[in-house]
């Protein structure tokens, strides 16, 4: 089993230490966190392959982090002598008899460890032809790939074949949809995985023997007949067209899977993404050690959802896997425990949390924890009319609702404020508190979330300071006009200690929220609020 990946300049991750569990392994995380990448790094690094094919027929600049690229660059420009960029991915595993040989210190760390180094680095053999590139460039815009080799060894410094390696791994992603002339590249290859070698040898065997006797069709032999006819004047070789017999496989590129008499390419995504997987598993899983999923709950309903689930959980039973996913569910049902939370190049599973918080996840529902993860940025609340108020703020203010600028507003419960935050904390997530001052600033906004919160770059904490309005609805009925709040809520109240009384009852609470956030009429909104959707 992977303890630890070390990914160095790889696509959009300039630096990850992952540690991993020996189960489950579940990457969670807004889109353009690293997860698929973490997950194309390790397979790179234990196959030597990408994109199904081998690493040096799929080398090219966009492979390397943008971020060193492009200080690579700058650096060239000013004239600088710098060692081109590297990629760097090393695979930790535990020590057992099957990898023994594979350990040493020949790692980033110099940890003497079990482990496979895999690096994309400048070949020194181009040292002058690179020189003179540098030297005669005026517009240099990326990384001249040509200069660069492929290292694969073990820890122990010696060279790693797909032979010699002992760990095996495979990469399923029933989202992938490239082509061959039209058919599922994806499907085809799994197909072909799925049989055993005297069924492959029977079915290239009979392709080609279709393809044999498709010249000898009689309109097809006719066809032949005229192009021969019509380039007899520039040739003495005969012309046709048949199908092409010279490739001893090739069933894959031509031949299509079909569910019920209908194509497959047809049928709908969620039963494709479903026979991919479920095939991928039928494969691959015998022999693998470590599975990686990418996003199984894609197009899936929630029933086909818990089959699925079952069905990874019964094939990778005693497997190391490793599963990207935005679906609750699959967090849920493989283990909220098992979950690393990713975001903006920082990484933190819930046994970073300090106990108690720890706990509380474990028991909640995995919903909001991912809603806080997959926001651009959230907004805590403490209620459904605090909530209400807030999307009105917002909509007031940008014309929109804010989810559709990727601003979530949750609403948290009791005590449970600094739990999501000890989340946003460790993340650098960008979060802000929507509370009541309870008429005791010191109290319930000082002492509670102290000065690492209220100093927080990321973190903001929103509360009024006059505490004659100690929560929502009196703040609201401060700043407004009782006119206007009257027409409204349909009363005709004419004090403010009247109108709070109505509003504040546990019955009438909501109720007046949802008035307030379906009125076309504008409100003034509270500074702290506003404070809020900044």
């Amino acid at each position: 089993m992977i303890e630890k990946v070390i990914i160095k300049n790889y696509k959009s991750i300039d630096y990850l230490d992952l540690k991993l569990d020996d189960t489950i392994n579940i990457l969670v995380g807004n889109n353009e966190q690293g997860k698929s990448t973490i997950l194309e790094a390790v397979n790179l690094a234990l196959t030597s392959t990408l994109n199904k094919r081998n690493i040096h027929n799929e080398l090219n600049p966009f492979l390397f982090n943008k971020t060193v690229v492009e200080d690579y660059i700058k650096n060239i420009i000013k004239g600088k002598h710098v060692t081109p960029p590297s990629i760097l991915i090393e695979i930790y595993l535990k020590e057992n008899n099957q990898n023994a040989s594979l350990k040493g210190s020949n790692n980033s760390i110099k940890e003497n460890a079990c482990g496979i180094s895999f690096s994309i680095e400048f070949d020194n053999d181009y040292t002058e032809e690179y020189q003179q590139y540098i030297e005669q460039s005026t517009d240099i815009r990326n990384i001249p790939i040509e200069y660069y080799k492929v290292n694969w060894y073990s820890f122990a410094s010696n060279p790693i074949t797909s032979r010699s390696n002992p760990i095996k791994c495979v990469l399923i992603d029933p989202t992938e949809r490239k082509a061959w002339n039209g058919t599922d590249r994806y499907i085809s290859s799994v197909i072909g995985d799925t049989l055993d070698p005297k069924q492959r040898a029977t079915l290239n065997f009979n392709f080609r023997d279709i393809k044999e006797k498709f010249s000898q069709i009689e309109s097809i032999s006719k066809i032949n007949s005229t192009l021969s006819e019509k380039t007899g004047d520039i040739s003495d070789k005969e012309l046709a067209i048949s199908l092409d017999i010279s490739q001893k496989n090739g069933w894959e590129s031509n031949l299509t899977a079909y569910l019920d008499d209908i194509p497959f390419d047809f049928i709908g995504k969620g039963e494709q993404n479903s026979v991919k997987l479920k095939l991928s598993l039928e494969s691959n899983a015998e022999e693998a050690q470590v599975i990686l999923i990418e996003e199984p709950e894609n197009h899936l309903s929630h029933s086909n959802m818990q089959k699925l689930i079952n069905q990874i959980s019964e094939k990778c039973e005693g497997k190391q896997l490793i599963i990207t996913t935005h679906s609750t569910y699959v967090l849920n049902k493989l283990g909220l425990d098992k979950v690393v939370l990713m975001n903006n190049g920082k990484h933190i599973t819930l046994r970073d949390l300090n106990e108690d918080t720890y706990n509380y996840f474990k028991k909640l529902p995995g919903y909001d924890t991912l809603r806080l993860l997959l926001a651009d940025k959230a907004i805590l609340v403490e209620g459904p009319s605090d909530e209400l108020i807030v999307q009105k703020a917002y909509l007031q203010k940008h014309n929109r609702l804010p989810i559709e600028d990727g601003i979530d507003i949750i609403t948290v419960r009791g005590l449970s404020f600094k739990r999501f935050l000890e989340i946003a904390d460790l993340l650098n997530k960008e979060v802000a508190v929507v509370t009541d001052n309870d008429g005791d600033i010191d109290k319930h906004i000082i002492e509670k979330y102290g000065d690492h919160y209220l100093k927080h770059p990321t973190i903001k904490i929103c509360y009024s300071d006059d505490t004659r309005y100690a929560t929502l609805e009196p703040q609201l009925v401060s700043v407004n006009e009782l006119s206007i709040l009257n027409d409204i809520l349909g009363k005709d109240y004419t004090s403010e200690a009247e109108l709070i009384k109505y509003m504040t009852s546990s019955g009438n609470k909501s109720e007046c929220a949802m008035r307030i956030f379906d009125s076309n009429q504008k409100i003034v909104i509270p500074g702290y609020i506003n404070d809020a959707i900044q």
